[in-house]
């Protein structure tokens, strides 16, 4: 069976591809917050173009651009700002995520940016960390 590595349309193809899936799933996620979508969908956007790069030119190589342990602290990162977010709101008298109290204007904008923004880094690094974990089972 030939690799992936030996095909040239795929390498060609992919190169002009993941930037474009990178651009669009910043956007999704800066656009989320006025518009469906968000910090799920882009996580799962720029995961793909993780998994793409690893499955064309080899998953050492993705593990090379992005490291697992990598993923591993954006992933905690991520829960942390989440969660940190909410926790601020709380401290300061309110719900949890209640955002109208971060900032005296503006704080619902900007907890919304902070959530999304915590979501986009945890599915994005556990997504990737999945495809990592998959193919370290396949021998």
């Amino acid at each position: 069976m030939a690799r992936m590595q030996e095909h040239t349309i795929p390498r060609i193809v992919s190169v002009a591809l993941i930037p474009a899936i990178l651009v669009f799933g910043f956007y999704v996620q800066f656009h989320g917050e006025i518009s469906p979508g968000g910090g799920f969908q882009a996580g799962v956007i720029i995961a793909s173009a993780v998994i793409l790069y690893g499955l064309i030119f080899d998953v050492n190589a993705a593990k090379q651009v992005v490291p697992p342990a990598f993923c591993r602290i954006l992933s905690g990162s991520g829960v942390l700002l989440y969660g940190g977010t909410g926790l601020i709101s709380i401290f300061k008298g309110g719900e949890f995520l209640n955002y109208s109290l971060l900032l005296d204007h503006g704080g619902q904008h900007l907890g919304l940016v902070l959530i999304e923004l915590g979501v986009l880094l945890t599915v994005a690094s556990v997504m990737v960390l999945i495809f990592y974990a998959f193919n370290s089972r396949n021998g």
